[in-house]
């Protein structure tokens, strides 16, 4: 937010002209006398900024009287300046003012951000020079939100390492015995981490520093697609012959049986219980944007999407949207939106209008303020973000404002450094979502059993040890062995809050499409229809795992909850998943963990007093459907 310009009024007054005058008065000083006879001098390198106008409060936070600046102005003060070089400006394409961040006064050009390099250095002038008018803030890079394992520090050294080597071989191998080619090994531990890549014949050849295999304390083997991880603590290798790792396909999975021939629905889809709610309850008519690395459109699961927007490279070819070099968005528009032809695995809205907007690799705050652009000018309804960045930016948090005010819901993962929550998830105006995980879901020798936390409640649910946390955290949703599609027209099981988010995302669009409120009253786009969007997915969410609402939100949403369709008490098959991983077995059969079946329990009581308190508190009517657990504890508003 603006802060409060420091001097009078005078000296808050700023033209185009003024913001120009000395714009070379900070050159480095490169004089002969030091400059070497040969090459040249390495210096600071110009970076990405985001320059905009923005109101000045005055005192009291009343809003000055100053005239503000135009974003034309500020481009034209910028492109004279000899050292800034503008690469872009953002403008609004659908007319709508940023409430919240400036007086409606302020018109047309007021809006938008200008793209532009310069050093921090000039950064640091410009921002003086507006005297609170100006908005200039990094242009940080963003990052795709799942949780990549954390190899050790290498060596900080400048001698080389001399010691002994020695090469190990690995070769992976299906079921059926047939070499995999393509998979990645890792060892970890030791005097230096190793990675190798598999070749045609399925043997990945890895230096191993050091001569004693048994200072190995990990060994990760990460298949493309369609296979399980494998991850073995302390390995026991040899040097004198091959190891063998035989992974075991998706398919054989028993809730995975027979994919992709088989149509299959994700262990996170039946955990919201989307396999009870209608067959013709398909999303249609509701506008869903995936911003992300883009999809794949060759995928069998993917391939009635025909809108998109690519981001990065919208100067060359903004058609390229349907090229995903890295997966990432293709996964998590399945879960989204996969269709369901018999094959494959379903998503939760199949019939929703898809946009994809890429923006990986390399994208930028800058780009995802464009993206949202074309998600306003779109009417998007919903708006997955499997992202985040750094540190919170005034320039994006403008941009979502906007959206909102648009009527465009944004959904975002709460990201992966078991840390704070980050941003964008962390702002007021996002759904964020955090992730959990079900014991029975996948392979007890897999990677993903390292996600386990220490919180699994009676049900086998978890937060995922990855998974950040803190009270802006709205709800939780599966993130740990979610299986969806990856190009060209595969599967893959991956982790990540990334994956969590658009399970959420998935079940907003269906809610807007067919809950009747949505298609009378609340039919237009507006924010207070984002606010009620909100309000339906938390107060459908059922707590789970044994952590507290910073980890989990207001819990799990229910599909059938949150559609407002009739609910039936049933017996979940939890005694079979728990005795498959050898879970001490309590009363009537359910699995202890933590202090029992009781604990747990005692847990689901609280949850459903404290609901019921915060109902007659507010003065809500405290009625719904009788459900075999609570749901819809409510925390603190703005929480």
């Amino acid at each position: 937010m603006a802060k409060q310009a420091k001097g009078g009024a005078a000296d808050s007054q700023q033209t185009p002209t003024e913001l120009h005058d000395g714009a070379g008065d900070a050159r480095a000083d490169t004089g002969s006398s030091t400059t070497p006879a040969r090459g040249r001098p390495v210096t600071e390198r110009k970076k990405k900024y985001l320059v905009a106008p923005r109101a000045v409060l005055g005192a009291f936070g009343t809003s000055s009287w100053m005239t503000p600046l135009g974003l034309s102005s500020v481009q034209q003060a910028l492109t004279a300046m000899p050292d800034i070089d503008v690469v872009d400006t953002i403008t609004p394409r659908a007319g709508l003012t940023t409430a919240g961040f400036g007086p409606s006064s302020m018109g047309d050009g007021a809006e938008g951000v200008v793209v532009a390099r310069m050093t921090d250095q000039k950064a640091g002038e410009l921002l003086q020079r507006g005297q609170g008018q100006l908005l200039v803030e990094r242009d940080q890079h963003l990052a795709l939100l799942d949780p990549m394992l954390r190899r050790p520090d290498l060596v900080s050294s400048l001698t080389p390492y001399q010691g002994p080597q020695c090469e190990l071989l690995l070769a992976v191998v299906g079921t059926d015995g047939a070499p995999l080619p393509e998979v990645e090994v890792s060892l970890f531990g030791g005097v230096l981490p190793s990675t190798a890549v598999t070749g045609a014949d399925g043997v990945a050849r890895l230096r191993l520093y050091g001569d004693d295999p048994h200072t190995i304390s990990g060994l990760y083997v990460k298949p493309r697609a369609d296979y399980w991880s494998f991850y073995q603590r302390d390995p026991d290798l040899s040097l004198q012959e091959a190891n063998v790792v035989m992974l075991r396909p998706l398919a054989e999975w028993p809730a995975l049986r027979g994919l992709p021939q088989q149509n299959a629905m994700g262990w996170g889809a039946r955990a919201m219980r989307l396999d009870q709610v209608p067959q013709h309850y398909r999303g249609r008519g509701i506008k869903v944007a995936v911003i992300d690395s883009g999809a794949a459109t060759t995928h069998g699961n993917l391939n009635e999407i025909h809108e998109g927007f690519d981001v990065i490279n919208k100067r060359t070819d903004r058609s390229t949207w349907n090229v995903d070099t890295l997966g990432h968005g293709s996964h998590c528009t399945g879960v989204i939106a996969a269709t369901d032809p018999a094959w494959g695995i379903r998503g939760f809205a199949p019939e929703a209008e898809i946009h994809v907007c890429k923006l990986f690799p390399g994208g930028q705050v800058s780009q995802l303020i464009d993206a949202l652009e074309y998600c306003i000018e779109q009417g998007i309804d919903i708006v997955n973000m499997s992202l985040g960045g750094s540190a919170p930016s005034e320039a994006l948090e403008r941009q979502i404002v906007r959206a909102k005010q648009a009527g465009v819901a944004c959904i975002a993962a709460a990201g992966n450094s078991a840390a704070a929550v980050q941003y964008p998830a962390s702002s007021s105006h996002v759904l964020a979502v955090a992730a959990i995980g079900k014991i029975g879901e996948f392979p007890s020798d897999s990677y993903h059993a390292e996600t386990i936390g220490a919180d699994i409640d009676v049900y086998g649910y978890f937060t995922a040890r990855f998974s950040c946390f803190g009270p802006q955290v709205d709800v939780c949703a599966p993130g740990v062995a979610v299986v969806s599609s990856v190009p060209p027209n595969n599967f893959a099981a991956w982790d990540g809050t990334s994956m969590a988010a658009p399970h959420v995302s998935g079940l907003a669009a269906l809610v807007l499409a067919h809950r009747p409120e949505f298609g009378s009253m609340l039919q237009a786009r507006s924010p207070e229809r984002v606010e009620r969007l909100f309000h339906v997915l938390r107060m459908s969410a059922r707590p789970v795992t044994l952590n507290d609402p910073n980890h989990i939100g207001y819990g799990l949403p229910d599909a059938l909850v949150a559609l407002g369709l009739p609910t039936a008490q049933q017996t979940m098959p939890w005694q079979s998943t728990a005795a498959e991983f050898g879970a001490p077995v309590g009363m009537h059969g359910m699995a202890t963990h933590d202090g029992g079946w009781l604990s747990a329990v005692g847990v689901s009581m609280q949850h459903q007093g404290m609901q019921q308190q915060g109902m007659q508190q507010q003065g809500m009517p405290n009625q719904g459907p009788t459900l075999p657990y609570p749901f819809g504890t409510l925390r603190v508003p703005g929480w």
